[in-house]
């Protein structure tokens, strides 16, 4: 993630402004990502069965208080500064990570009257509408370092595993599904540490060429 709008094709990640400009206008994604990962971390051991299936909400609590806010405060903070590609990427997961919270909770309580026979063709509803959005981000985002273009991919690969794991009722590819989230969460992770270098006055950690160069 950047601090201004400009994306610059380095090796280096995209228009990182140096330490001093870092301090002055700040940097989304110093909460952005830690707590974009906080879900995913959450959201991986559910799905390989850390906690028993009857507590599927047993992540919510991250999720919604955590990284669906966190995401939204990012999301926010990156459009004040102008940083448009950063705002919408954050605000893509953040509606991301709300709406899987909602989804859980209505599913839970009865809130949107879906009976018990829909319930699996409406995660499926859920896990294709975001498969198709992050697709498109995925793809629309191909000048981004390659980093962003990895994480993006893991997390179609995710969602995709996911989904087939749903509507066929297989733990085994909930369980791969779980294996990507925490994979795509490492290389979140390591999007976290370029971000921490420069925020705290060093240099950012090379995130890889793009796959389109501008």
């Amino acid at each position: 993630m950047t601090t201004t709008d400009e994306t610059q094709n380095t090796d280096t990640g995209p228009a990182i402004e140096p330490a001093s400009n870092v301090f002055l206008s700040g940097n989304p994604s110093a909460i952005g990502v830690p707590t974009f990962i906080a879900g995913s971390v959450a959201l991986g051991l559910v799905l390989i069965g850390y906690v028993p299936a009857s507590a599927v909400g047993a992540s919510l609590s991250i999720i919604l208080a955590a990284t669906g806010v966190g995401l939204t405060i990012s999301a926010i903070w990156a459009a004040t500064l102008g940083q448009s590609a950063v705002a919408g990427i954050f605000g893509i997961f953040s509606g991301f990570w709300l709406s899987y919270a909602v989804l859980v909770l209505g599913l839970l309580h009865g809130w949107f009257a879906i009976t018990p026979a829909a319930a699996v063709r409406t995660q499926g509803l859920f896990l294709i509408t975001w498969l198709v959005i992050i697709v498109m981000l995925t793809l629309g985002t191909l000048r981004l370092p390659l980093a962003f273009t990895v994480l993006f991919a893991l997390i179609d690969l995710a969602l995709a595993a996911v989904l087939i794991g749903t509507l066929d009722g297989s733990t085994g590819w909930l369980h791969i599904g779980g294996v990507l989230v925490f994979i795509f969460a490492a290389v979140g992770a390591y999007i976290y540490f370029s971000v921490a270098e420069v925020i705290t006055g060093g240099g950012a950690i090379p995130l890889g060429r793009p796959v389109i160069a501008s």
